[in-house]
């Protein structure tokens, strides 16, 4: 396991282990000397307490090592890749725990093209943390960049066109996080008559009952007043979820459905595939094989998702969870973006939210989390015959999938099939099985 990074970057407890202070003064060490002298690294954050104390170490590591740093401040992750690009730097950071509580925070880093970095870039970075460092001949400088987020926006709006939702009330639900302000703005730009909620900025509430992990909130008020739709994002605004005029929430998968058939039908889908991952639903796979597509798994992660795409030529892909990979607009999953192209799509098409995000019907799948201390019970071997016996009672009309998280010590069970009282069964033991063995110890 990797001393620093997991599926996303860097991510913990604000102040502890891997984001102590001190270890983050070694990350920042190694950063500098991974981009060199001369450099230039842009950074964002969200509106966490902690994004400043972290920014402040990184800044003044990368600073010493005679590397320039580019202060974007609050952005969201798409525009923090955005102005990694435009910017010319040659590494972006962006602080952030995106879906996580406020007390976690974490790193994200991109490469000069505004891609998530590849494994060989982070294995290097790694090799370098806690090797001694001298300070640069000459110091790196620190520009505040105050047109980040109007950068963004800008280009959100680009993508889609000015107008494109008029005459939609579309309520914006930013999860006190990265896109607070940009967020509503990008969508009353766009037409849209837009009340909005999850605007706070005090650090102390991102994600907490608001947002893309909490929608809840979202879709009883997108009813009370009769909007035609609503939008969450997470903290860092590269996931999305929808809502439609009757409070039902379209996920990810849903999502990718919908513009799998609209870019189809506008002949802009490219290199016949749709990529998604191992948690993706049935319904979806079934959805985009009916339309004469290919639907490619990876491993779970957005970053994954990126290299099957690019190896493909494809450029459209996601995660169930909400990250989509629009990659003729972004070099990252983008929460607004999304929002905007699909609904733009809605418009254009006449119909209303219910019949558009509505694109299949979901086969019955089980999400269960167990959270553990100490050894995965992963390795239990209680745990291994578990999951062997249940994929056989599932009779080859279902998926098991368990694994660890890759940014919490929770052990993720994942089953689906046609028959759902069938795999509401099946998840019941496998939960039983690892919790067992995470009480063991």
């Amino acid at each position: 396991m990797s001393r620093y990074f997991g599926t996303d970057g860097v991510r913990g407890r604000a102040g502890e282990g891997k984001l102590s202070d001190e270890r983050l003064a070694e990350l920042g060490a190694a950063l500098a000397k991974f981009v060199g002298a001369g450099g230039s690294v842009a950074i964002g954050r969200d509106t966490r307490l902690s994004g400043p104390n972290i920014f402040g170490i990184l800044a003044d590591q990368l600073q010493r090592g005679g590397v320039d740093v580019h202060d974007l401040g609050v952005l969201p992750t798409p525009g923090t890749a955005l102005l990694t690009s435009k910017l010319g730097a040659q590494l972006g950071a962006m602080i952030t725990a995106s879906h996580n509580p406020w007390h976690d925070n974490g790193v994200k880093l991109f490469g000069p093209d505004g891609r998530k970095l590849p494994d060989a870039a982070q294995d290097r970075i790694e090799s370098l943390i806690g090797q001694v460092t001298e300070a640069a001949d000459t110091p790196g400088t620190r520009h505040t960049v105050n047109d980040a987020a109007s950068t963004y926006a800008d280009h959100v709006v680009a993508a889609v066109g000015e107008g494109a939702l008029s005459g939609l009330t579309v309520v914006a639900d930013a999860a006190n996080g990265a896109a607070r302000i940009v967020l509503p703005e990008v969508l009353e730009r766009l037409g849209a008559t837009v009340p909005a909620i999850g605007t706070g900025d005090d650090g102390r509430h991102i994600n907490d009952g608001v947002g893309s992990n909490n929608p809840e909130t979202l879709a009883k008020l997108v009813v009370e007043i009769g909007a035609e739709v609503g939008v969450a994002v997470d903290g860092d605004a590269d996931r999305i979820v929808l809502v439609d005029r009757q409070g039902v929430i379209a996920d990810g998968d849903q999502i990718m459905a919908r513009l799998a058939t609209q870019m189809q039908s506008q002949d802009m889908l490219k290199g016949g595939a749709v990529v998604a991952t191992v948690m993706s639903n049935l319904g979806l796979e079934r959805h985009v094989e009916a339309l004469g597509l290919s639907f490619e798994r990876t491993k779970v992660g957005d970053r994954h998702v990126a290299k099957r795409m690019a190896e493909l030529g494809a450029n459209l892909g996601g995660e169930a969870s909400g990250h989509i990979m629009l990659t003729d607009h972004a070099t990252t999953g983008d929460g607004t973006l999304s929002a905007a192209l699909i609904l733009a799509g809605m418009k254009a098409s006449g119909h209303n939210s219910v019949d558009y995000l509505r694109a299949f019907v979901p086969v019955p799948q089980m999400l269960v989390n167990v959270r553990y201390a100490g050894t995965s019970p992963l390795e239990n071997a209680d745990v291994t015959d578990a999951i062997a016996a249940e994929q056989a009672a599932l009779k080859g009309q279902g998926r098991i999938l368990v694994r660890a998280s890759g940014t919490e010590p929770l052990i993720r069970i994942m089953v689906e099939g046609d028959d759902a009282e069938l795999v509401s069964d099946v998840a019941d033991k496998l939960k039983a099985a690892v919790s067992a063995a995470a009480e063991a110890g």
